[in-house]
């Protein structure tokens, strides 16, 4: 766990289960006035337990503790897993309960917020397989805890969703309402929310400003497949002489992600690009740096996370949180395979490449084109 202070805020980094649960739960042992837990994955387990009874204790002092899970992620956890807190006067919601016709619509935001002045965000969800250090035991995945300011902005956007997590409301469907898209400035750094419907992604447009004049890229995803924009940009960076270092995951829990993923490897090396598959376990972390500018959070780098997911990522432009940025991608960095291009145009079957291509076209087209649809029809 690495920390460092800048102005008014202070940053710590959490590398893997073992440091973020322990931060988390030691953050709401702490709460005396409000817990707010926001989650795509909640399982029932060992670690759920512990999070549910440290709810329970919160409530136990006083202090307001709501959880928002998604309906979809969290589809295997029993509504009576939650009588404990329930009956403690703590709040638990689902977003977007499941219906067929909007099954698409999903909120992949995660961060927890303690008397809204300490926050954490990142990959993480409240799950057994993310306990580990993520090389030996655990999914690898990445935590960033925020004490400062911008802890009270992740309240509010918290709040928003919380009062209207089933999407029946209309002011969830009007444009601009709900400020799901929307930037928030604190003084040492951005607040990027995105989601479906009308308006551009603020990631996606944040993420192709910074890259017109990058020089060095290092991005760390579970989930890889950009825009053809953002493609663009990569490639014409490491062509110009520029370093781009893509971390992707080499094991997966979505293996279609994984096919689409690498059907854009030959085109990626070809310009110059590095790409690196983590090895020991499932990749799950998400971490983009772009010289000195950093993202952290949710967001993958695909067009669910970027276009139709509702998201949550912290935009730093710092030095000193870049520089601790690229020390953490580095240490992950040292449990990649590289992958080379004539090792990869050899190594590929026909079978292999037809999968790729079919993975591209359901993620790309085909899974984007259902949930706009089912957007739509929520707003008619």
């Amino acid at each position: 766990m690495t920390s460092i202070e800048a102005g008014l805020a202070n940053f710590n980094w959490l590398c893997a289960g073992q440091d973020i649960f322990p931060a988390m739960l030691a953050a709401i042992e702490d709460a005396q006035d409000s817990v707010r837990l926001e989650t795509y994955t909640y399982a029932a387990g060992p670690l759920g337990e512990q999070f549910r009874e440290a709810f329970v204790r919160a409530r136990q002092r006083g202090a307001r503790v709501r959880v928002l899970i998604d309906a979809l992620g969290s589809v295997g956890l029993p509504d009576s897993f939650w009588k404990p807190l329930q009956a403690a006067g703590g709040e638990v919601r689902r977003f977007n309960p499941l219906a067929l016709t909007r099954l698409g619509i999903r909120n992949h935001r995660k961060s927890l917020v303690c008397d809204g002045s300490v926050a954490f965000v990142g990959g993480f969800n409240i799950a057994t397989e993310y306990e580990g250090d993520g090389v030996t035991s655990g999914w690898c995945d990445l935590g960033l805890k925020i004490e400062g300011p911008l802890a009270a902005e992740l309240a509010r956007t918290f709040d928003e969703m919380f009062a209207r997590a089933d999407l029946r409301q209309k002011l969830f469907l009007l444009p601009g309402e709900l400020q799901a898209k929307k930037t928030v400035v604190a003084p040492h750094e951005e607040l990027l929310l995105s989601g479906p419907g009308p308006g551009r992604s603020s990631i996606k447009n944040a993420l192709r400003g910074d890259l017109k004049h990058a020089r060095d890229v290092r991005i760390m995803v579970a989930y890889f497949l950009p825009s053809w924009r953002i493609r663009r940009e990569l490639m014409r960076i490491a062509r110009s002489g520029g370093r781009v270092q893509l971390l992707l995951a080499g094991k997966s829990d979505v293996w279609v992600s994984l096919m689409a993923a690498r059907s854009l490897y030959r085109r990626l090396l070809q310009a110059g690009v590095e790409i690196y598959e983590y090895q020991p376990q499932i990749l799950h972390a998400k971490l983009i740096l772009i010289d000195d500018v950093v993202y952290a959070g949710s967001a993958n780098l695909d067009p669910r996370s970027l276009n139709l997911n509702y998201e949550l990522m912290v935009r730093f432009e710092n030095q000193e949180v870049a520089a601790q940025g690229r020390e953490v991608f580095q240490t992950t960095l040292q449990h990649g395979r590289r992958i080379l291009l004539e090792e990869w145009r050899k190594s590929r079957t026909l079978w292999q490449r037809f999968q790729q291509r079919w993975a591209y076209f359901l993620l790309a087209r085909i899974d984007p084109y259902i949930a706009q649809r089912q957007w739509r029809g929520l707003r008619d």
